[in-house]
């Protein structure tokens, strides 16, 4: 027979067995809580614009040559404006070889320049690399030196055709040509010197020149003996064609009007080894110090300032804009016909084109060395001390 209690031990154990089992679970397993390490977060994608703005973008300077005295200071003031501008900047010089510079060009484009400021040696054959460079994106600059492609962005320059009028009044009026006596000393027999003929501001020099002197050769008061252009811009070469015409002439002449100081100097030499220096009239350009020293000791009649200080600061934020995307004032188009004297020419391009200023004996002081374009003593060195002016 069981015992009474058998009925509870069994109850009382099926009450236990219920008990462990609602304490072991059977609830709903409760989500472990989210991680607030942003590190295990998946990392956001880099935006094509973010990528470029984290890169050094990269920009060429493409020069002709460092023979003429001024390319090299403009080289030097352009890549340390690009360079504060943050941009990584390449350099080329071509010594003036045309095909090196077309393979420098192509070399800097295919490093991945964005932007070019090219001082052409020849701006008919530079043409179809700037083409190819425009075609991959790179905005091109022709400074100061035309280049005959459609497809450059901007041509900066200063007036070239007043910077021939300009040298040819300066030696019309020291030729004093109004009041010429042609009855008494025939025509005024005058020389004109052209620059090199590949590149086209001599194009425009000479176009400015001939305004000023070809009515007074149809009014019969000058006679051109002889006209001859400059490889180069070369001061040799210059000196060379100058001793050949006074020769020819049988230093018969009255005047020059040359294309640059270099040349001009050039044939000064010339000049001086016929003892004609300082009684010939004869034109220059770029306010050089060694032009600038001629004028002030009596040789160069006449130079043309083009302040490079306002040129290469123009061309450097014009390019930053441009590759910016962002609109650039002053800006004015031409076609190239204008810009070449050529009626064949097609296309037209954007350009920017400061003032020039005549410097002579009587303000050299004023617009050269107190405005410190050239030093003091650059200007006045082998003048003795009691002709020179203060020091500003």
């Amino acid at each position: 027979m069981k015992s009474k209690y058998s009925k509870f031990w069994l109850l009382l154990t099926a009450v236990l067995a219920l008990f462990v089992l609602i304490s072991c679970g059977g609830g709903e397993t409760e989500e472990p809580a989210a991680s607030t390490d942003e590190t295990d977060a998946p990392a956001a994608e880099t935006t094509e614009e973010e990528a470029m703005d984290s890169e050094t973008i990269k920009v060429g300077l493409s020069f002709s040559d460092f023979a003429t005295e001024r390319w090299k200071n403009e080289e030097v003031l352009m890549r340390g404006l690009l360079e504060d501008k943050g941009y990584e900047v390449l350099s080329q010089e071509a010594n003036h070889d045309v095909k090196l510079q077309i393979d420098q060009i192509d070399n800097m484009v295919s490093q991945g320049v964005k932007g070019l400021i090219v001082v052409a040696e020849d701006g008919d054959a530079l043409a179809t690399a700037i083409d190819n460079a425009a075609q991959a994106g790179v905005v091109v600059l022709a400074y100061d030196r035309l280049i005959k492609s459609p497809n450059i962005a901007a041509y900066l320059s200063f007036n070239n055709v007043e910077v021939g009028r300009q040298q040819a009044l300066g030696v019309m009026e020291a030729l004093d040509i109004e009041n010429w006596d042609v009855d008494a000393n025939g025509p005024a027999r005058v020389v004109k010197l052209g620059g090199s003929p590949t590149d086209n501001n001599a194009i425009l020099f000479r176009q400015g020149q001939d305004e000023i002197v070809e009515p007074y050769v149809e009014e019969g008061k000058i006679e051109i003996v002889a006209d001859q252009w400059v490889d180069n811009w070369d001061a040799a070469n210059a000196l060379k064609i100058m001793e050949n015409i006074l020769v020819a002439a049988g230093n018969d002449i009255d005047a020059v009007v040359a294309s640059n100081d270099g040349t001009a100097l050039g044939a000064l030499q010339a000049m001086k080894a016929q003892g004609l220096a300082g009684s010939v009239p004869i034109s220059g350009q770029d306010a050089t110090a060694d032009g600038v020293n001629s004028i002030v000791k009596g040789e160069l009649t006449v130079s043309i300032l083009k302040d490079i200080r306002d040129l290469s600061p123009l061309a450097v934020d014009i390019l930053d804009q441009l590759i910016k995307g962002e609109t650039v004032e002053g800006l004015q188009s031409y076609t190239m016909a204008e810009l070449t004297n050529d009626s064949s020419q097609q296309g037209e391009v954007e350009c920017y084109f400061l003032p020039v200023a005549q410097v002579n004996v009587d303000n050299a002081y004023d617009l050269v060395v107190a405005s410190e374009f050239q030093s003091y003593d650059d200007v006045y060195r082998d003048i003795p001390e009691g002709d020179r002016p203060e020091r500003p």
